[in-house]
């Protein structure tokens, strides 16, 4: 039986591409939501409910609660019964887990603290990382105990999110969640919780053990699109077509081979691999090997572009898509931003126009550089040599495929077969 602890007011820490649809569906399940952002202009967007990114559906949801004086955002952290921190867990050294956002983020609730508050960490991290965040603010704060039950008690909780963006405010809703606690009470504490607002199973376990589960769905998605990957790579120095290949190989009935592409993006599968590897460094060498081919694959696409565009004097790139996947405006660890700012720099003496028509600038390395400019679809095919796709977005799609007559077109996806 879960503690007999209030859960009105939620604090939303961190009003990303997670957080802030966490504090809109909230908000929505009748909750006051206090949402922290280190960015005024994000908290200023939000207060005026608009959204400070592309992501369907939310712009409607997080425009009602904010008119019903539901969802609010601001600078400092607030006074709340539950608390939900949802902050980036970058890299640092070889590829270990920065946890320096979660630590500043509990620093930030210890003060606030009265007793009976649950903290759930919603950052994908690595295993450990829950009770680290529990460590800082108990240290800050030794009166209060992690003992259920007490007027002094605190409860954390881990419950990664398991979305799709671009479905993230139907998926949040639907899918099944994986609630981690320090304590049994905890888990039943995020449980209850999360059930305003979720429909889909809460499956309670440790703290520890939903941190490793949320890094090995998102490995095991790795590994298997590494071998479409790795595959594209030996089907194109054979003179294979790897789709047609894959195609054939899929009519067994026990083969489900994923499809290739130019890397993988993304702030999961790019990323929360590398936490089993630096936990494990003897113990997961499959996993780390997964990660080494997909992190090589946008070298391979340059080198190919490179080959063909030393037929031309001053070449011309058509770079179509930096976001890290389709129909979406996120380029966190995009390979495809990666591929284009590589061709930039190697193509001293011609230009790459990038093709993004999800965004309306470019990010700062490639906006700096004088080779490189955001282009329409249509001028840039006019004007290029070479069209390079690198993600299947629904423009690319209902291409007139003539205005590709006369190029060298080089298909990381296989859109235009």
């Amino acid at each position: 039986m879960s503690p007999n602890v209030p859960l009105d007011t939620v604090g939303v820490i961190g009003l990303g591409y997670i957080g802030l649809p966490t504090a809109a569906v909230l908000a929505q399940a009748g909750k006051t939501v206090i949402g922290v952002d280190v960015k005024q202009s994000s908290v200023d967007a939000i207060n005026a409910g608009e959204v400070p990114f592309v992501e369907d559906g939310l712009e409607s949801v997080l425009a009602g609660v904010v008119a019903k004086g539901k969802l609010s955002a601001q600078l400092e952290t607030p006074e709340a019964d539950a608390y939900i921190v949802s902050v980036p867990t970058p890299f640092k050294g070889d590829h270990d887990a920065d946890l320096s956002y979660i630590e500043t983020a509990a620093s930030g609730i210890a003060p606030k603290l009265k007793g009976g508050e649950l903290i759930v960490l919603e950052s994908t991290a690595p295993p450990g990382a829950t009770e680290r965040m529990a460590k800082v603010i108990l240290d800050a704060r030794p009166e209060f105990t992690e003992e259920p039950n007490l007027a002094n008690s605190l409860y954390f909780s881990h419950a990664p999110e398991r979305v799709l963006p671009g479905r993230i405010m139907i998926e949040m809703v639907e899918n099944d969640r994986i609630i981690g606690g320090t304590t049994r009470e905890a888990a039943e504490l995020n449980r209850d919780l999360y059930a305003s607002f979720c429909s889909g199973e809460l499956l309670l376990t440790d703290a520890k053990t939903a941190e490793m589960a949320k890094l090995t769905e998102n490995a095991f998605r790795d590994v298997n699109i590494a071998f479409a990957n790795e595959l594209s790579i030996i089907a194109d120095r054979q003179g294979i077509d790897v789709w047609e290949l894959i195609e054939l190989a899929n009519h067994h009935p026990r083969v489900d081979i994923l499809q290739p592409g130019p890397g993988v993006g993304g702030h999961c599968i790019a990323v929360d691999p590398w936490f089993i590897v630096s936990a494990e460094r003897e113990h997961s060498n499959l996993i780390r090997t997964a990660r080494e081919v997909n992190d090589s694959k946008p070298e391979l696409v340059v080198e190919k572009v490179m080959q063909k565009a030393d037929r031309f004097k001053n070449p011309t790139v058509a770079a179509l898509g930096i976001a890290f996947k389709a129909n979406i405006d996120d380029l966190r660890e995009s390979p495809s931003r990666n591929i284009a700012g590589a061709l930039a720099e190697k193509l001293t003496d011609g230009a790459v126009l990038v093709v993004e028509p999800n965004v309306d600038e470019l990010p700062r390395e490639l906006a700096e550089r004088e080779n490189v400019e955001l282009a329409e679809l249509g001028s840039a095919l006019e004007r290029a040599d070479i069209v390079l796709l690198m993600v299947d977005h629904d423009p690319f799609k209902e291409l007139d495929r003539e205005l590709l007559n006369e190029k060298i077109v080089i298909d990381t996806k296989g859109l235009w077969r």
